[in-house]
């Protein structure tokens, strides 16, 4: 029996040798590391970060095929989770983080869920990836249905974290995408789809902070870009469902107009402010002579889209 207190959750055990992974292995390139100039080391990092966008481009298919499903999830009503433990899972809550301010979208569209909540986004919690039924635990907090995205991300592809989430995920009836910068032989079948960017050893070996980590956050930006821009948050790459609620974004929000209707810089602030700093709502009413809750309800009417709004008839 079980002391009172004592942690019941399943650990899955903790393989006996990892030395078969990628993200594991010595770089041959590093291994005098201590023994070199500060410039040195600095020349030879810069040269492996250069190989990094390279394996992302290999794998850009992957990427778009998860891209495609999570603009339907979207458009369904669905959104995007990220799943992972460490840096991995501290790069998915920033990217989605940076969602709301960046598009207009309200922070439930885009999640990220850590191993070990919220405490491990400034310090490491040490275990709290080797549980799976934690990250089943994670995505049924918030209420996962099978109109979502799940993304676990490990780069090593072993985190039991993110494969109690992932099975979770395909339990529900989510689609599920695995990024790994890994061999995706061993780990066929886990996710929908598979996203291997092969990055190679570390300088630092096993630390996937490094070249693992850049290529994770070059593919989430990439994800979450590109589906935003899908489903109508950019004009051409303007940043127009932002909205104003600080001095910089006032300051961006009137410069877009500005530049997009030809009124003065003033005259598109003063629009901006009628539109309780709504840009793309400003820019119709500008260009379509319409008060603010006509045009609000001529983008409603095409899905947001500030071209097709613009480019019709009437």
């Amino acid at each position: 029996m079980k002391k009172q207190g004592e942690d019941t959750r399943q650990k899955m055990e903790t393989p006996g040798r990892r030395g078969h992974l990628i993200t594991e292995h010595r770089n041959p390139r590093s291994e005098q590391l201590d023994c070199m100039s500060s410039m040195e080391i600095l020349e030879l990092m810069n040269a492996e970060d250069a190989t990094v966008p390279e394996a992302v481009g290999k794998v850009l298919p992957r990427i778009a095929e998860f891209v495609e499903h999570v603009v339907r999830s979207f458009r369904a009503g669905g959104r995007l989770i990220y799943a992972g433990a460490g840096t991995s899972g501290r790069l998915g809550v920033l990217d989605a983080s940076e969602c709301p301010p960046t598009f207009s979208v309200p922070p439930e569209l885009v999640r990220g869920v850590i191993a070990g909540g919220t405490p491990a986004l400034t310090r490491s919690i040490e275990g709290a990836e080797d549980y799976p039924e934690t990250g089943m635990e994670s995505l049924k907090e918030l209420d996962l249905t099978s109109k979502d995205c799940v993304l676990g991300i490990a780069t090593g592809a072993t985190t039991p974290f993110v494969h109690g989430a992932l099975d979770y995920a395909r339990q529900v009836g989510a689609y599920t995408g695995f990024l790994v910068c890994t061999d995706e032989d061993e780990i066929s079948g886990r996710a929908d789809v598979i996203i291997p960017v092969v990055v190679g050893p570390e300088i630092v070996t096993g630390s996937t902070r490094m070249k693992a980590g850049t290529a994770t956050k070059l593919i989430l930006n990439m994800i979450s870009t590109t589906a935003m821009v899908r489903i109508n948050k950019t004009y051409g790459n303007l940043m127009v469902d932002l909205k104003a609620l600080n001095a910089k974004l006032w300051d961006r929000g009137a410069r877009i107009v500005s530049e997009i209707s030809q009124l003065t810089y003033e005259a598109a602030l003063d629009l901006l402010k009628q539109a309780d700093g709504e840009v793309k709502t400003t820019l119709v009413m500008a260009l379509k002579g319409l008060p603010a809750e006509d045009a609000r309800s001529r983008l409603q009417d095409q899905d947001g889209s500030l071209r097709r709004v613009l480019e019709s008839g009437d």
